[in-house]
């Protein structure tokens, strides 16, 4: 209730998924290119699927933070570790995605070049950007 005595309504949801969405955009893209990088860099120490692994176990928990914060407007250390323990959720799902690519680029395409390796990561992470978005919002943040 507000002090006029009208109840409090939340937002539309379509409304709010409309202010949500650039701001996940934005840290996707952003997470994508560093995962990227990070998954060519330890690549030239490992094996695609190692280095996948690294990647992006490293890149999900800067792309949970941040959309903790700038996505869903979450602050302070109340909840984080359980919103990154739910988000692991998401990496699982983002793992299997991208590992699987891998492991079908190798049956394919044994000889897979980085880059060629690099396109399939990112179609398998395209895939796994939405399931992600769908999950932290009706899931992990899900009324916060």
């Amino acid at each position: 209730m507000t002090f006029t005595g009208e109840p409090v309504r939340p937002p539309e949801e379509g409304r709010t998924t409309r202010r949500q969405l650039p701001s996940f955009l934005v840290i996707g893209v952003l997470s994508t290119v560093f995962y990227l990088l990070l998954f060519a860099a330890v690549r030239f120490f490992t094996g695609a699927q190692a280095a996948n692994l690294i990647a992006l176990a490293v890149s999900a928990v800067a792309n949970t933070a941040a959309n903790r914060r700038f996505t869903f407007g979450i602050t302070g250390n109340e909840g984080a570790l359980r919103d990154q323990l739910q988000g692991a959720v998401a990496f699982l799902i983002g793992l299997g995605l991208s590992s699987g690519a891998l492991a079908l680029l190798a049956v394919l395409v044994p000889d897979a070049s980085r880059p060629v390796e690099v396109a399939g990561l990112v179609a398998a992470n395209g895939l796994a950007t939405v399931a992600r978005f769908l999950l932290l919002k009706v899931w992990v943040f899900r009324g916060r």
